[in-house]
Parts: structure tokens; sequence; C-alpha cells
């Protein structure tokens, strides 16, 4: 029986990363930072009760970026032999010589670094040999095919792993991070009349009390399955839409991209005017925690080492914020406030951490209960939205409501709207959980345009 490793050195990684900077600034650099991350997993596949497949992988990257002044530039490597990071230490170098000035470049003012690190809850030994994810992935796969008209596995698996990392620069930063996953999931397939379709459920967490039910998940993607049979289009029109809370964080997706401090340094935003107005609802609170226990975002300070804390971004409807890093805090002459992403080599990004609508005080059921001629959507694909403008349409499927209940499939239809208006209109129902980073309850839109038939 295979057994997991033994947990990632995270000093080892912290060793590197300062050897990465030492051998920077002796060759001129004024200053540097560099990260390294190493990961493993391994994923075990199933299909019809047979093993399909075994797949481990295992990696460790740095990433290196350099300072003359204004001029700057990063690289990111895996080889981490003498040679390799000589060399590339080299290449950075000689590039951000070359590089054109960047007024806005810069490691985060010393001041401004966090001088307290919360202890989060975020790894778990991996414990599962490929033999018992093999197990789990037959017992997901069999409560699957145990829902009447599935006919066919596309795929069962389940996975764990570990990720760990570690960042050091020369204005102060000297960190290391640990963080695990498991998961398992299935992919069923079921067919009528010719049609087929398919659909799926999983779970992921960092801690195995957190995962969902084996017996849960392959029910759930065996009744999404059958659910989608027969879907036909919808007429067009407008009528009242409740986003499942499967797709409706995408919203939240769009909220954040047009809050980041990049894009409203650029002016490419269609909320770039509306810090500390009423965007929402009065009733809508978004908030990102940063330090949750287990959370699948959270993070003991953003990417720079700036602290981070528990933000209402929304708050009674009124966006409070803007997500920046230093580069974009520079440019709108404002403080870092701890929500940059560190990337390999790279300039910093920015994002959010555990991201979450709070829930409202109506149930789903309730919800569908008043809609006498409306419109689920449980999936969404091919979004298109105009980041200046906040025009937005997106291709989708679902079920029909009519006098209050859930009615036939439909698919092949687009939503549309101006997200200015429609996160005005947004009513959440009271189904949040917290299943990923970014977690919404069902959003009902009581009017919005529909294209079908």
């Amino acid at each position: 029986m295979s057994t997991p490793a033994e947990p990632i050195d995270t000093n080892a990684l912290l060793d590197i990363a300062a050897g990465l900077v030492k051998r920077a600034t002796r060759l001129g650099a004024e200053a540097a930072e560099a990260s390294v991350v190493q990961s493993r997993s391994t994923e075990v596949a199933v299909r019809d009760g047979h093993l399909e497949a075994v797949e481990g992988s295992e990696s460790r990257d740095a990433g290196l970026r350099v300072f003359f002044g204004k001029r700057q530039a990063g690289v990111s490597f895996s080889d981490l032999s003498e040679d390799g990071m000589s060399q590339a230490v080299e290449r950075a170098i000689a590039m951000a010589k070359a590089a054109p000035e960047d007024k806005w470049a810069g490691l985060v003012d010393e001041a401004r670094l966090a001088t307290e690190f919360p202890d989060i809850a975020l790894y778990e030994h991996p414990s599962w040999s490929s033999e018992e994810m093999a197990d789990i992935a037959r017992g997901v796969e069999a409560a699957a095919r145990s829902v009447e008209g599935v006919s066919m596995t596309e795929t069962a698996f389940a996975s764990n792993g570990e990720t760990a990392s570690a960042s050091v620069a020369t204005n102060g930063v000297s960190h290391t991070a640990r963080r695990s996953s498991h998961g398992y999931g299935v992919s069923v397939i079921a067919a009528r009349d010719g049609v087929m379709e398919r659909d799926y459920s999983m779970t992921s967490a960092r801690r195995l009390a957190d995962l969902r039910a084996h017996d849960e998940i392959g029910v759930e993607a065996g009744q999404r399955t059958i659910a989608r049979l027969g879907a036909k289009q919808m007429a067009s029109g407008i009528r009242p839409v409740l986003f499942d809370r499967r797709v409706s964080a995408r919203f939240l997706g769009a909220l954040e991209g047009a809050i980041a401090g990049p894009a409203i340094a650029r002016g490419v935003s269609f909320l770039r005017d509306k810090l500390g107005e009423q965007v929402f609802g009065e009733h809508i609170n978004v908030i990102d925690d940063p330090h949750r226990d287990w959370g699948l975002g959270s993070r003991p300070v953003d990417g720079e080492g700036v602290a981070n804390a528990k933000q209402h971004i929304i708050e009674n409807g009124v966006l409070t914020t803007w997500l920046l890093n230093s580069p974009s805090a520079r440019q709108l002459g404002l403080d870092v406030n701890g929500y940059a992403t560190r990337s390999l080599g790279g300039s910093p990004g920015v994002s959010t951490t555990n991201l979450h609508v709070e829930p409202g005080s109506r149930s789903r059921e309730a919800i569908i209960a008043d809609i006498q001629d409306g419109l689920l959507i449980t999936e969404m694909f091919s979004p298109s939205l105009n980041a200046n403008t906040g025009d937005w349409s997106v291709g989708c499927s679902g079920f029909a409501i009519r006098s209050g209940t859930i009615a036939e499939p439909v698919s092949e239809i687009t939503v549309a709207g101006n997200l200015l208006d429609i996160f005005k209109r947004l009513e959440p129902a009271d189904d949040l959980k917290f299943w990923s980073s970014v977690n919404s309850p069902s959003l009902l839109v009581d009017g919005l345009s529909i294209g079908g038939a």
C-alpha cells in the first residue's frame, strides 16, 4: 500500500529564497524579492468500478524580481541547481538593467509590513493512500450510478496534496506557508431519445472533516444529470431569474474584477467612480475574511507582506474599498490595504481571499414559490462583460419556473443586462454554503432579459 510522503520542509524553501536574494544583491540589485513554491499531489481516477489512472505530481519552482531604481525585471524557473539559480539571477539582473523605468514600481515600504502573523489552520497532512483514494472514487461513482437513468460514468476521482511556499525580500519580508487539499467527485452521463447529457458534483477542502459525504456527492451528480434530459429553449422575454448558488458566485467574480486597483488606476472599470456610493441594495453585504480557519482562500498576510483583515467590501450596499497592491496604491495616491497577491517572478496582482455574500431572510424554496413565470439558472458559460460599461450577457441552462414550482429543463438561452442595474436588484436567499473561496447564496433578479426561442 502506498503511503503519503513526509510534509514539505518549509525551512529549506526559505533558505533557497534567501539565497536568491543574496545572489541578486551581490550582483548589484538595489532591491530584490524571491519566492519558492513546492507542491505535490496524487489523483486516482476510476470508471465502471475499475481503476483507470493513478497520477502523482511534484514540482518546485522559484521566482525572483530585482530592482535598479525604478527599473525592474523578474524571472521564474524550476532548475534549482547551483548553475540554474546562478543563470536565473544573472538573467534577471541583465533584464532589469535594460528595462524601461516604471515610476510605480517598488517593494512595499518596510513600515507598511505586517508585524503580527495570525495562526490560521490551513494544513492537515494528506493521509490517503492511492488504494484508499480508489475506494473513495468507487464509492462516489456507485452512488451516482444508483440514480435511475444514469447510464455511463465519464470519470470518478479522488485526490489529495499539499503546497508549501516561502518568500524573502530585501525590505524585511521573510515568511512561509503550508496548505493541504483533499477532494473527490464524479461526472456521469444519461441519455434519452438519442440525446446525451452530463453533469457532475465534487467536494474539496483543506481538511477531511469538511468534505461532503461520498453518497451525497454521487447522488447529487446523478440527479443533476437526469434532470437535464429533455431540455428545450425558453421563449424570449423579461422574467424573474434566480441564479442557483452553484453559479451565483460569478457575480462576485465580476465585482472583484471591477474593484481591482490596477483596473481602477487604468480607468477601465464600470465602478471606477463608485467608491463610497450605493452599488447594491441596502440589504447586501459582501465580506472578505482572510483569516478563516481551513478557508480555501485564507492567508495570514497579503502577497507583499502587508497585514490583512476581515473587511466589508460592500456594506449595506455601499462600496467601501478598492483591492490594492503597492503599484496601484501608489498610482492612486492611497495606502496598501492587504489585497496583493504574489506571482513567481512577476509584479504583484490583487485578489480577495474568502469572499461571500451574506445570506438573506427568504429560503430558495420560498423565492421560487413566489415566481409565476421565471427561470432558475444552474449553469452558465461564455460570459461577456464590457468592463467599461458593465453590460453583461451569458449563455445558460437551467429550469423554467411555473406557478411557483420548478418545471421543465431549458438550455441554449442567454440572459443579459447591465451589472450596475443588476447589482442593485439582487436578493440573496438563505442557502449560503462555504464550499469554495468565493461563495454566494442563490441570488434573485426580479426581471432580466432572456434570449431564447
